[in-house]
């Protein structure tokens, strides 16, 4: 399969699963349509495991890791954004969720001890003045619920972003990605149950098919197919390139939420969401890009 079929099928899966998330709330309560997720999702992966002779068997002094991250990426983190997504488009909490490149910036810096670059600062600057146009009248006139949900999503990401480094973290240590992924979905997973059971969540199953289609398409799509597409990029491009999907696939989000969540769009809204992807694209900008972008404007006054 092509590059660019690879990246297009990347932006376009996890662009997509936003709006997934948006029929997943309803009948069944968030908690449960997670663990629905991921045990699927994870049950996928470890066929997928088995089919290619990928091992399972990982030493139980990694477990304590592969259980952090199940808890940071694969429960905590979508519990928060499908709770938030009651109250913002789906495309919106896209728009939140690609700031998880700065966020990861900052958190190598301080777990792995990697040295910010002067751009990142920029990036934060710009990234922290679109989501403030994005929502400045939920801020201005001091909706609760919206401000809510924006706190939840920020909260989320930054969990993701911990849930990279732990991926980082066991990377080095010789894990895979896929053996890794698929213990640590289904320890979110249980995690999630445990949860839900100890707050008497009821379990229930929503046969409305939009339910079922967007389960499935989250769990299949969105956890397996999208993540394999990732990974072949990061291994043929390297990962400062695939992670330009990151810019990409929010717009693909607020053009879903556009159309099927009536999300309507304002100048400031625009104005925000741009300055959000530049600093995205500044924070993943290679040196010399940056150097030649700083030639270009000191040619003019």
């Amino acid at each position: 399969m092509s590059t660019s079929v690879l990246y297009s099928l990347t932006v376009l899966i996890w662009g997509s699963s936003w709006l997934a998330i948006h029929f997943q709330i309803g009948v069944v309560p968030p908690e449960i349509a997670i663990v629905y997720r991921f045990v699927l999702a994870s049950t996928l992966l470890v066929i997928w495991c088995l089919a290619r002779g990928i091992s399972l068997r990982i030493a139980s002094r990694h477990h304590p890791y592969l259980a952090l991250l199940g808890l940071s990426l694969f429960s905590l983190n979508y519990l928060l954004f499908y709770y938030a997504a009651y109250d913002l488009a789906t495309g919106l909490l896209a728009v939140i969720f690609s700031t998880m490149t700065v966020m990861n910036i900052f958190n190598s810096a301080l777990f792995l001890k990697h040295r910010i670059q002067k751009k990142t600062i920029v990036a934060v600057l710009f990234g922290l003045t679109g989501i403030g146009l994005v929502f400045w009248s939920e801020i201005a006139t001091s909706r609760a619920q919206a401000a809510g949900a924006i706190g939840m999503s920020l909260i989320a990401t930054y969990l993701a972003s911990i849930g990279n480094i732990v991926s980082a973290r066991n990377q080095k240590h010789g894990i895979s990605v896929a053996s890794a992924n698929a213990i640590g979905m289904a320890y979110g997973a249980l995690f999630i149950f445990v949860f839900s059971i100890l707050s008497g969540t009821p379990f229930v199953i929503d046969t409305d098919i939009r339910f079922i289609g967007s389960l499935l398409f989250l769990a299949l799509f969105a956890s397996a197919i999208g993540f394999g597409c990732y990974l072949t990029l990061v291994g043929r491009i390297g990962p400062e390139n695939a992670a330009y999907a990151t810019v990409l696939f929010p717009i693909v989000a607020l053009a879903l939420s556009t159309w099927f969540e009536s999300y309507a769009w304002q100048d400031r809204t625009l104005v925000g969401v741009s300055l959000v992807l530049i600093g995205n694209v500044v924070v993943l900008a290679r040196p010399s890009t940056v150097a030649r972008l700083k030639g270009l404007v000191s040619k003019y006054p």
